[in-house]
């Protein structure tokens, strides 16, 4: 596969579509099972707050993952991610909730920032990450190599 997005076609400010993702708690169980993550603040309320926290929490890697797909759907390739980095800035915390409803849901929006290399058609996308209002991921970038 390769990157969908032309290298002539995006500017810096070129604005990609923004997604929500919805957490529930069956969500974290799946990922646990898929990551081996089984920490018990990504499942068992009870010790989430035990250990201070205000209720479960999303994994890490798994807010992080969710955020670069709006990267990589928007490029049409996700081998088209050469480089991907974050900082954790605050917990997607999931309460439990009846139903099929999520708990928690992740924003995300994105913008290339700026052309890195013409010659390897490479651009850095800069990402904000929300949570209940709050930015959960900082200093997310990617450099997405181009068609």
């Amino acid at each position: 596969m390769t990157a969908t997005i032309a290298y002539a076609d995006v500017e810096p400010g070129t604005e990609l579509p923004a997604q929500t993702f919805p957490v529930t708690r069956a969500t974290l169980v799946r990922y646990a099972g898929a990551s081996g993550d089984f920490n018990p603040i990504h499942w068992n309320e009870r010790f989430a707050r035990e250990v201070g926290l205000p209720d479960v929490i999303a994994h890490g890697m798994f807010t992080m993952a969710e955020a670069v797909r709006v990267v990589t759907d928007w490029a049409g390739d996700p081998a088209a991610v050469v480089e991907y980095g974050v900082r954790f800035t605050r917990p997607v915390v999931v309460p439990d909730v009846p139903g099929d409803e999520p708990g928690a849901v992740i924003e995300v929006s994105a913008k290339v920032a700026a052309k890195l290399d013409d010659a390897a058609r490479t651009v850095r996308v800069d990402l904000t990450a929300t949570s209940a209002g709050q930015k959960v991921l900082g200093m997310a970038r990617a450099v997405v190599a181009l068609a």
